[in-house]
């Protein structure tokens, strides 16, 4: 989560919605990956870049879990701003 905008305007748009806020975000990860088994081992796979301004990028990618329970995949959207000289994302579509 340290990667995450520590904000009431963090963004979060999952299978279930929109969510706002770090700690809404942070409580809904922590329910739905209560354990190591859940947690599993997440690899990413960068698709692509695109500055949207000055500070500003739109990031695509691939997300894979593996786990053993059942792995899962899928792809994501990433906005990532530049706050006080560090990458924060501040809206996340994951699906």
């Amino acid at each position: 989560m340290t990667t995450y905008w520590k904000s009431d305007s963090l963004m979060f748009i999952g299978k279930n919605g929109v969510t706002y806020g770090w700690q809404a975000t942070l409580d809904n990860y922590k329910k739905g990956y209560p354990d190591k088994a859940a947690m599993g081992q997440l690899e990413f796979n960068l698709l692509e870049f695109k500055r949207l301004a000055k500070g500003v990028y739109l990031v695509i990618g691939k997300w894979h879990l593996t786990r053993t329970i059942g792995d899962l995949q899928g792809h994501f959207s990433l906005t990532m701003k530049k706050i006080d000289g560090e990458w924060k994302i501040i809206a996340d579509h994951s699906s």
